[in-house]
């Protein structure tokens, strides 16, 4: 457009400079003029432009030019144009006009008229009667037959009669219709038909003006008007954007209000969370009050929301609806009056359907009439007509349904009613569709308008249980997703919700503050008046407070009681959500220990879940959902509310009063089995059960935990401290426990079975540990059984013993027999030639309710309750009802305690007699006694002895029943030696509670060997003819009772003394060690055994030593050890009164009195302690744990080689028990045996003491001469250096037995010089190659060809005068006094005691014996050397093939051999006859070096497997048990 006219305006100009003739020019526009339509008029804007250029120019002849161009087109644009925008003077020239002067008056008057001229062209002719008829007419009574045409035509007749101005006719319409608003049908036709005699926008003017008319400052727009306004919207009649711009105030106001208010109210919230002093808090509060006056000035009346709120009260909802979208959201209904008309307009449109299914029984209602307005909102008849209508508007009204209870009521019953029909619906897939569109669309209701709503209203109880009866209708998955939201999102949507939260947060400290045990009631009303409307915001503060402070979970928990249940349900998200925070660690800062906020958190769950019905499906899930992932912390939670509510309690401390009513029944438990006394915990326990059942938690939850209890070592473990791990081990472990067992006590025997899968389902599919997965099936073994017993007696009335018992075995039988066969697949095939299935499966089914009852605890409850009787009759205070109800139930409980006892013994003793069929198919004789041993405590005894405390029991008496009933193939023996023998590696590998229930287990073992040990009579009675005593063991699996295969009441006090000390050797190690692991776990382990060990004196003061020393050390380094050795130490001390000397633990041959004296003052205060075990027990303290172990492998080295040189001589006996001898040998020492029983019986005649060896020889030594004292401070000597000079001394005893008697007799006097010499070279020798001579020389003592004799008997085939008998047991006795249970244990046992009762000789005497006897020695000595050394080469040749490997300390030993005559008791049992067998030693040599080399791996604990190596090869194995047991040497 502006290049035409350019390029017009250029063609023009030339033509006015006279560079174009006007006539080409025109033709030219001619043309150009039918390019474009409005082509003329910028031409004549041309022509106007260069009409005031040519105006102003002095050259005629260019405004000549124009002229004639504007001529010569006047064809192509129009005159009315060229008159508009041409000069007039110009118009004159082209003749346009006649005269410009009269132009231009005309033009004025146009103007004057149009604009300034008033339009009341009837303003002095109207009359006021014409608009006094006019209200006359619209004012009378419209009742009858007129009509709105009527009056229209007497209207039009008034305007035409009167002059009327029609605006004016239309203004006293609308005052009329305002005045008389209850006819609507009148006026509105009326109106929209004298709008057709008007223009459009007239109606709306006038209606504009009438609203700003009321905006003055103080104006107050009528309702009337905001009436008519929004009736005419509804109509049609007017244009909501035409009126809405006349309304104050505009957009832009109102949502600057809306931001200040919103920063109003964070100010508030600051202000409430600031901490404030006492001086500026009076500051604050004339400072508030100033601005709330400054308020006080009413502003204009806002009058968008005063028509908003008449259009809903018309019921005109689309035109409000879009009112609102203009404002910011709740804008509109946070002003009370709309609110109110929503909800009204809500109330009209739900009616129907709320009669219809929305009012409770009983209930009538209000019922509401609806609209008098065809216009209005449809009403709903169904759930979809909410969905489409009501839905919305709940959502424009918002959080301010809390003005209006009565339909936040209604809503939420509908939604009740709708959730009904949408969980019974199975319709077709469309109005499954239908129906979750509007499931979604009520929690979107929930979610924005119910809870926000239930904030705002104020304490209102009954609104929050109307809640509860949807919600509780909801999953909790949605609920708990709403409670959310609510409190995380809801609050920071509106600035009224805002205050609300600062509000309620500052009242919930002012609560806490106050908030004790002794004001919990008042406390707890204000907390239950705040939770009705703000739980989330409450809920949240309490627990944060709780976290820190745990004191405050008692009172907490008592106020919580006026909570309502949606509230309750509230506090259950709050607490997981509050377990789930991501922000806080789980671990203290040390890393060692669970958090004490987790700690807290738990122990409030279990008691406000125990307390109140609250939902537990939440925290259940969130749990399982946490060991999916791996997390363990969050078991103490399951831990606490399992505890609580079933009243299961878990811990290590359980006395074992405690732990003998836990293996009562449920009713005995319950009263003497947890420290608080749980009651009342059915309802609770079974609300527990049901959540666990209802959605399917209960075996999910096992199994995560038994897996997760291996995972958390290796998933969990990580970085961690091994201190933290052990206690999520034992947490994740002792949960197991616990919830275990309270499924078993609670669940039904359908419930339990259908949901616990079988055994080898358990372990193969789902990877279950073996102890866990038994754990879990032994009570559903238990139920079954039962019940098939019940159903066989049901079928058969039998009522006899018998006929029961075969029953209950029979319906054993049916249980158990599809679980032998699932066992097999648990283990490889081999392990089943050791143990049977059946033997493996009944020891892991039974648990201690079957093997024993508690009589004890039961008569101690009822004892109790016989008193507590009593003292309610005492009690006068007491009202008489209450006394007879508190009798009657202790009576009540007393007859339930003694049917349970009843019930207990016949089951015990059902299951004894079907244990007493059984025990002959347990243990099968396909390998050794040891391999089976092995088998039963690898995969039996300590996998369940860790189990829990009530299991280590169970396994210390299971294995004495076994013993008990005399089971083929079971050792005793043999089991007890092995559970003794070395406990390092076990303890070392506990957890902390592990480690408290292995020393339970051991506690219970040492119990009942320490009754054995206590008393002759009991060791007969329950050992004495048991197989499980036999010490020879033959592969044919005969238990023969031959009484001499039996170990006697003596020497088994010898084997106890060896298993305590090897304890005490154990217990050395681990506390010497500087591992936090050992040293806790020992002093756990020592705590626990502490009243059966330590027994022995000095055993106890090895120990007590050690401890100090742990005391001392970790004081300041690790004060939980420190804690343990304390309280250790101290229980020791108390115990040390009933701690006896050695020699009172197991009876020590009595030695000469000069002996004696020597040892006297080694013990502590004179007490007459072998001097050689006092410093055992100290040289134990000083040995490392390296050194212990090095000498392991050096001894087991050297027990190699001696066994070969052994093999070599005519009877072999090795320590695990097999022989390579031939039954030709056996034959022969039998015979030897008999004759040395004939000697014996001659030498009792002849002394007069009793059984016991050591009462002759005590005798003896009193008439020994002076002159054979003579080697006392030789003995003394030894004393210090320890006993490898006994075992030389024994060895030459062997030697001279078999030389004649009267070189015997001469060698008596070179004895001592002998020995003096040998002290000599051992000296030059370090102590741990003396310790491996030692063993080496013990061992081949023994190997040499005796069989060990048995409790002190002394077996001779040879007779011998009495004087060289009583000089051999002189020498012995000096052996004897210096030999340890470390080092001489392979020795006959009775050699390491002493006779304390022998009165001692004064030390002056002794001390010149002394030096006569040692330089009459020493000469001696040099003379024997020569001797020594040929007979050692003699020796050596004979041995020539087995001891090539033997050391240079054998060695040196044999070169002593030929000094000692008679020292070890040994000697008596072989003649000289019988040694030289050269034909049988070159036969058995090469057999016994092949069967050497086994046997001697065999005494490796590393390699405890593989003990039985060699005992397949002979038809009968010898095993020496005396030997075995003997002996301290390690061995597994």
């Amino acid at each position: 457009c502006t290049k035409s006219a350019q390029a017009l305006y250029e063609l023009a100009n030339h033509v006015v400079k006279g560079n174009l003739k006007h006539d080409q020019a025109s033709n030219v526009l001619s043309d150009v003029i039918e390019f474009r339509d409005d082509m003329s008029s910028i031409l004549a804007d041309v022509f106007c432009v260069l009409d005031i250029e040519t105006s102003c120019l002095e050259e005629k002849s260019k405004r000549d030019h124009f002229t004639q161009l504007v001529l010569a087109c006047l064809y192509l644009v129009s005159d009315t144009v060229l008159k508009e925008r041409l000069d007039p003077e110009t118009l004159e020239s082209l003749g346009l006009i006649k005269q410009s002067q009269q132009f231009n008056q005309k033009s004025v008057k146009i103007k004057t008229k149009l604009f300034y001229k008033q339009q009341k062209f009837n303003l002095l002719r109207e009359e006021n009667e014409g608009y006094a008829k006019l209200i006359a007419e619209l004012g009378q009574d419209l009742s009858g037959n007129i009509t709105s045409d009527l009056i229209l035509e007497n209207i039009k007749s008034l305007i035409g009669c009167f002059n009327l101005d029609p605006n004016r006719v239309l203004d006293i319409i609308l005052e009329v219709y305002e005045c008389r608003p209850e006819y609507d049908e009148f006026f509105v036709p009326l109106i929209e038909s004298y709008m057709y005699m008007c223009e459009p926008q007239t109606l709306c003017h006038i209606l504009g003006f009438k609203f700003k008319f009321y905006q003055e400052p103080n104006g107050e727009t009528p309702s009337s008007l905001y009436r008519v306004a929004a009736v005419l919207l509804q109509h049609n009649l007017i244009d909501l954007e035409d009126l809405y711009v006349h309304l104050l105030p505009v957009d832009n106001a109102i949502l600057e209000e809306h931001k200040r208010e919103i920063v109003e109210a964070k100010q508030i919230v600051r202000k409430l969370t600031m901490v404030v002093l006492s001086s500026e808090k009076t500051e604050e509060k004339e400072k508030e009050k100033d601005k709330e006056e400054e308020k006080t000035e009413k502003p204009p009346d806002n009058q968008k929301l005063g028509l908003l709120e008449a259009l809903l009260k018309v019921g005109d909802w689309q035109h409000a609806q879009s009112i609102m979208d203009q404002m910011p959201p709740f804008y509109a209904t946070s002003h009370k009056p709309i609110a109110i008309a929503l909800c009204q307009l809500v109330h009209v449109t739900i009616e129907p359907l709320y009669r219809r299914v929305g009012v409770p029984k009983g209930a009538k209602g209000s019922p509401i009439s609806n609209l008098q307005n065809k216009r209005a909102p449809k009403q709903a008849e169904s759930f979809e007509d909410l969905r489409k209508e009501v839905f919305n508007m709940l959502c424009y009204l918002g959080p301010h349904l809390s003005h209006d209870p009565i339909l936040f009521a209604k809503v939420v019953r509908l939604g009740k009613a709708f959730m009904k029909e949408f969980q019974s619906d199975g319709n077709k897939q469309e109005d499954k569709e239908k129906t979750e569109l509007l499931f979604s669309c009520l929690l979107n209701i929930t979610d924005q308008v119910l809870l926000p709503s239930l904030t705002l209203m104020d304490c209102n109880a009954c609104m929050s249980e109307e809640l509860w009866g949807m919600f509780k209708t909801f999953p909790y998955q949605y609920r708990y997703r709403l409670y959310g939201q609510w409190k995380n999102e809801t609050y920071n949507s509106h600035p009224l919700l805002v205050k609300v939260k600062a509000q309620t947060i500052d009242r919930a400290k002012y609560i806490m503050k106050r908030l004790t045990k002794e004001n919990v009631k008042p406390s707890g009303r204000q907390i239950g008046k705040l939770s009705h409307s703000n739980p989330t915001i409450l809920f949240d503060y309490i627990l944060s407070q709780i976290q820190k402070y745990d004191n405050l979970i008692t009172p907490v928990v008592d106020s919580l009681k006026y909570l309502t249940s949606l509230n309750y349900d509230v506090l259950a998200y709050c607490i997981i959500e509050a377990l789930a925070n991501p922000e806080k660690e789980r671990m203290k800062h040390d890393d060692t220990t669970i958090s004490s906020w987790l700690q807290s958190l738990a122990s409030f769950c279990g008691a406000v879940f125990r307390k109140y019905p609250i939902e537990l499906a939440g925290l259940l899930q969130y749990v399982a959902n946490q060991l999916k992932a791996g997390k363990s912390f969050d078991l103490l939670i399951l831990k606490e509310v399992v505890q609580k509510m079933a009243g299961i309690e878990i811990t290590e401390e359980m006395t074992m009063e405690q732990l003998e009513a836990m293996t009562g029944g449920e009713q005995l438990k319950a009263e003497g089995g947890y420290f608080g006394q749980i009651r009342n915990t059915k309802k609770s326990s079974q609300r527990l059960k049901d959540a666990l059942l209802d959605h399917d938690l209960a075996l999910p939850l096992c199994l995560l935990m038994a897996q997760q209890r291996n995972g958390v070592i290796f998933q969990e473990g990580g970085e961690k401290h091994l201190k933290l791990v052990g206690k999520l081990y034992d947490q994740c472990h002792d949960t197991l426990v616990q919830f275990g067992g309270f499924l078993a006590s609670n669940l039904s025997t359908e419930d339990y079975i259908k949901r616990v899968p079988s055994i080898d389902v358990l372990c193969n599919e789902f990877h279950t540990p073996h102890d866990a997965a038994f754990f879990l099936s032994r009570p559903m073994y238990a139920h079954h059984i039962s019940s098939k017993y019940d159903e066989l007696k049901k079928a058969e009335k039998g009522n006899k013993q018998q006929h029961k018992v075969h029953k209950y075995i029979t319906s054993c039988e049916l249980v158990m027999a599809p679980v032998h066969d699932a066992v097999i697949s648990l283990h490889l095939p081999k392990v089943w030639d050791d143990i049977s299935p059946q033997f493996y499966a009944t020891f892991w089914s039974l648990t201690m309710y079957d093997l024993a009852v508690p009589h004890n605890s039961y008569d101690r409850e009822v004892n109790k309750l016989k008193v507590q009787m009593k003292a309610i009759d005492d009690n006068q205070e007491m009202p008489p009802n209450k006394k007879k109800k508190e009798k009657e139930r202790c009576t009540a409980l007393q007859d339930k305690l003694l049917e349970e006892e009843k019930k207990q013994l016949e089951h015990v003793q059902r299951v004894l007699q079907r244990l007493k069929l059984e025990k002959d198919n347990w243990l099968l004789a396909k390998s050794t006694k040891n391999e089976t041993i092995t088998k039963f405590l690898q995969l039996c005894i300590f996998p369940r002895c860790i189990f829990s405390a009530i299991d280590a029991v169970y396994c210390a008496h299971f294995v004495e029943l076994v013993h008990q009933q005399k089971t083929p193939n079971f050792s005793t023996l043999l089991c007890y030696d092995r559970v003794f023998s070395d406990i390092i590696y076990t303890v070392a590998s506990c957890t902390e509670n592990e480690a408290s229930r292995y020393g339970r287990f051991l506690c219970c073992m040492l119990e009942t060997v320490t009754r054995w040990h206590s008393d002759r009579n009991i060791y007969e009675k329950e050992c004495g003819n048991y197989p499980g005593f036999l010490t020879i063991l033959r592969a044919t699996g005969f238990d023969g009772g031959n009484k001499a295969d039996q170990l006697d009441y003596e020497n088994f006090r010898h084997v106890v003394h060896k298993w305590h000390y090897k304890l005490t050797k154990a217990s050395v190690h681990c506390l010497e060690t500087g591992e936090y692991t050992h040293i806790r776990n020992i002093l756990i382990v020592l705590t626990k055994i502490l009243p059966w060990y330590p027994k022995v004196l000095n055993l106890g003061q090895a120990l007590e030593r050690r401890v100090h020393k742990i005391c001392q050390e970790e004081k300041e380094k690790r004060p939980d050890l420190y804690a343990l050795a304390m309280g250790y130490s101290g229980q020791l001390k108390s115990r040390k009164p009933y701690m006896v000397p050695e020699n009172e633990f197991h009876h020590k041959d009595p030695p000469a009195r000069n002996a004696v004296a020597a040892t006297v003052q080694n013990g502590p205060g004179g007490a007459g302690l072998p001097a050689s075990l006092t410093i055992n027990a100290a040289k134990l303290e000083e040995s490392t744990a390296e050194e212990t172990d090095k000498l392991k492998e050096k001894t087991q080295g050297a027990v190699k080689v001696i066994i070969k040189a052994a093999n070599a001589t005519p009877k072999v006996t090795t320590s695990n028990g097999n022989s390579a001898s031939n039954s030709k040998i056996i034959k022969e020492k039998d015979d030897k045996e008999k004759s040395g029983k004939e000697k014996d019986k001659e030498k009792k005649e002849k002394t007069p003491a009793a059984i016991p060896e050591a009462k002759a020889l005590g005798k003896d030594g009193k008439d020994k001469p002076k002159e054979e004292r003579a080697n006392k401070d030789d003995k003394t000597r030894e004393t210090k250096e320890k006993t490898p000079k006994s075992d030389k001394e024994k060895e030459k005893a062997k030697k001279e037995e078999k030389t004649p008697k009267d070189e015997k007799s001469k060698t008596v006097v070179t004895n001592a010089e002998s020995k003096f010499a040998a002290e000599k070279e051992r000296e030059k020798e370090p102590s741990r190659e003396r310790d491996v001579a030692k063993d080496m020389k013990s061992k081949e003592n023994i190997k040499g060809g005796e069989k060990l004799s048995v409790a002190g008997s002394l077996k001779s085939p040879v007779p011998r005068s009495e004087t060289s008998e009583s000089e051999r047991e002189q020498k012995r006795r000096k052996v004897d006094t210096h030999s340890s249970p470390s080092h001489s244990s392979t020795v006959k046992v009775s050699i390491h005691y002493i006779n304390h009762t022998t009165p001692a000789l004064s030390k002056s005497k002794e001390r010149e014996v002394d030096k006569k006897d040692l330089d009459k020695s020493r000469e001696r000595s040099r003379e024997r050397e020569k001797k020594d050394e040929k007979d050692r080469k003699e020796r050596k040749r004979d041995h020539s093939n087995s001891d090539r490997e033997v050391p240079q300390d054998s060695t040196k030993r044999r070169k002593e051999e030929n000094g000692t005559t008679g020292s070890s008791k040994h000697s008596k049992s072989e003649s000289p006859s019988d040694s030289p067998r050269s034909n049988e030693k070159e036969k058995e040599k090469n057999k016994s070096k092949s069967s050497g080399k086994e046997k001697g791996d065999s005494i490796k604990p590393e390699k405890m497997e593989k003990s039985s190596s060699g005992s397949k090869k002979h038809p009968f194995i010898i095993v020496f048990f005396r030997r075995h047991f003997l002996n301290g040497s390690d061995y597994s």
